[in-house]
């Protein structure tokens, strides 16, 4: 059975007579270069970008709304991979995301988790067959292989793919084509890319899971910043933001450099791990009160809530009355990158899904446009393509 048919990456771009009406006839070059797209994408937000610096003189100065391209251009190629970190940039992201987790000899590389076993090829060689085993991470059991196992040079003999093949199918056309980069790989491409595009290349690194890395002798607040300080990007006024669902992980990177600072929220009723780990009783329904907030800004410049924080959904999906998160996070100073927009409908709020293909598109311009009409500083989407153009429609609103 052949899955139905699903946009290209240039059908993608126009989603909505808003984003037809801003590509016009332009026509996308073979090999998903996105060149068309990226070119309409730039030139609809152009003077924005020029006027506010795109980035220089820190992240007061990005455009607002910020697009973060989530683990790159994740909605087209398999994520975290330079093919999805370079596509992301052609479809107008502002920032890019990496996840950090390290090798077994302490090389920082770029993966959603440590474990690997949905991401790249590991289970098709033999030789690491013997590796296979069950871990607890953060409280839950999980069964693969592990990155902490493995070091760089034998990591670096696998090749990524697509993490969800079922709902993306068109990204298998690309696995295997990348391995799993080193975070040092990715700094030395931004500066390549930064070069040749005439502005810096933004960054949005997260560290994963680092109380469990930590205990295991593998911390990686230390790690990161020798690279971050390595590579200029250090300073207040630097092109990257550092987040963690650990607070700790941030007060602990707040220490070591200037870098601005994001906490990442998860759902009202969970608490981050090193509160488990450490007794503190506090929930994520806790940090997002005035009092919350007012911690959070001590020791750093921004949240990452998930969406849910900001506009709940009910029972039947649907979203529900706006939260005050915004406004209190923004009484606090502190700006708000929420997570996460992707274009298929199984991911979209129930009003903007459209037919009954989960895995088709939905108008997930006008999810968008809801989202930003909140007043939220950026959104982290699979899909950069359609966010651009999604903000740029909103700034000229």
């Amino acid at each position: 059975m052949t899955q139905p048919e699903r946009p290209t990456p240039a059908r993608r771009a126009v989603l909505g007579a808003a984003g037809a009406a801003v590509l016009g006839g332009s026509t996308v070059l073979a090999g998903g270069t996105a060149q068309a797209v990226q070119s309409a994408v730039a030139a609809d937000r152009e003077p924005d970008a020029r006027a506010q610096g795109h980035g220089r003189g820190g992240h007061r100065s990005l455009p607002v709304p910020t697009v973060i391209g989530h683990r790159g251009a994740s909605g087209y190629r398999p994520e975290h991979t330079l093919g999805s970190y370079r596509l992301a940039l052609d479809l107008g992201a502002d920032v890019v995301e990496q996840d950090l987790v390290p090798t077994k000899d302490g090389h920082l590389v770029c993966r959603h988790e440590n474990d690997i076993t949905g991401t790249t090829d590991v289970a098709d060689h033999p030789e690491f067959a013997s590796r296979k085993t069950t871990k607890n991470i953060d409280g839950v059991a999980l069964t693969g292989w592990f990155t902490e196992d493995f070091t760089l040079a034998e990591l670096k003999t696998l090749r990524a793919k697509e993490r969800i093949p079922a709902t993306r199918q068109e990204n298998t056309l690309y696995d295997g084509r990348w391995t799993v980069p080193t975070f040092e790989e990715v700094l030395d491409w931004a500066e390549r890319e930064g070069r040749r595009r005439g502005r810096p290349v933004w960054l949005h690194v997260e560290t994963k899971h680092p109380s469990y890395f930590r205990s295991i002798g593998l911390p990686l607040e230390e790690r990161l910043a020798r690279l971050l300080r390595r590579y200029g990007r250090h300073r207040a006024d630097s092109p990257v933001f550092l987040q963690s669902f650990e607070p700790s992980s941030i007060q602990r990177l707040a220490r070591l450099v200037d870098s601005p600072r994001v906490v990442l929220l998860s759902g009202a009723a969970t608490r981050p791990w090193d509160f488990v780990q450490a007794g503190d009783p506090r929930t994520v329904a806790d940090l997002v009160t005035p009092a919350g907030l007012n911690w959070i800004a001590s020791y750093a410049q921004g949240i990452g809530p998930t969406l849910d924080l900001i506009l709940p959904r009910d029972a039947n999906g649907r979203l529900g009355a706006e939260t005050t998160l915004v406004r209190d996070a923004h009484a606090q100073g502190l700006i708000l990158h929420p997570y996460t927009q992707r274009n298929e409908n199984t991911f979209l709020p129930a009003e903007y899904r459209r037919g009954t293909d989960p895995a088709a598109y939905g108008d997930a311009l006008g999810a968008l446009r809801r989202f930003f009409e909140t007043g939220i500083d950026g959104i982290f989407s699979d899909n950069p393509d359609t966010a651009a153009l999604a903000a740029a429609d909103f700034r000229d609103r």
